[in-house]
């Protein structure tokens, strides 16, 4: 096996229970076979407590053009999420988060494109607050917007709210006011995750 090119972005690939068995290129990981591997997604508030919602740029290779949560990604091997978070915020919003919360550490999901590509994470869900005004880069993001939360989550909840399948599943289980809610038990994160 030869070794990934300098600077190429790795993911940690995952064992049923969560360990982390290997690494491959972020690159080449999403396809019709997708091995199970560790991300996580945010949801960022600001301090009006809307939340951002924001469209996948239209060329992404999974759910191209998808509303959905403020953003997601991938941790690199040994990067706590709640690093990896505060890293990607910058990178794809255009803003620096504070007071990032774990709120769904066991969330995981599944799920197959038209086209057959395959969506397959253990992917903790953590909420943030937006540091200042977000600039997203195009090549992320097509459209962000504020959104209040209760309007936001009524329209997903009722299936009116058209978004991308692994935020309809976490909408589900958020609790109704986030912000609110204690932060939760890290012990539960998968073991990959626990660095």
């Amino acid at each position: 096996m030869s070794a990934p090119p300098a600077g190429a972005e790795l993911v940690v690939l995952l064992d049923e229970a969560g360990e982390a068995v290997g690494t491959t290129e972020k690159a080449g990981v999403h396809h019709a076979a997708t091995p199970l591997h560790l991300a996580f997604s945010c949801y960022v508030f600001d301090g009006e407590g809307r939340v951002l919602v924001t469209r996948r740029a239209l060329h992404k290779p999974t759910w191209p053009g998808e509303w959905t949560n403020s953003f997601c990604g991938h941790p690199g091997p040994g990067e706590p999420l709640a690093d990896a978070v505060r890293r990607r915020a910058p990178q794809e919003i255009g803003v620096e988060v504070r007071d990032v919360r774990l709120a769904l550490p066991a969330f995981r999901y599944r799920a197959v494109m038209p086209n057959g590509v395959v969506e397959n994470e253990m992917c903790p869900v953590y909420t943030a607050v937006a540091a200042g005004p977000v600039v997203p880069d195009p090549a992320e993001v097509d459209q962000a917007v504020w959104e209040p939360w209760a309007d936001f989550r009524a329209g997903v909840l009722a299936g009116t709210r058209a978004i991308s399948p692994w935020c309809a599943e976490q909408i589900a289980l958020l609790p109704q006011d986030p912000r609110a809610a204690a932060p939760a038990d890290p012990s539960v994160l998968p073991p990959a995750a626990r660095v």
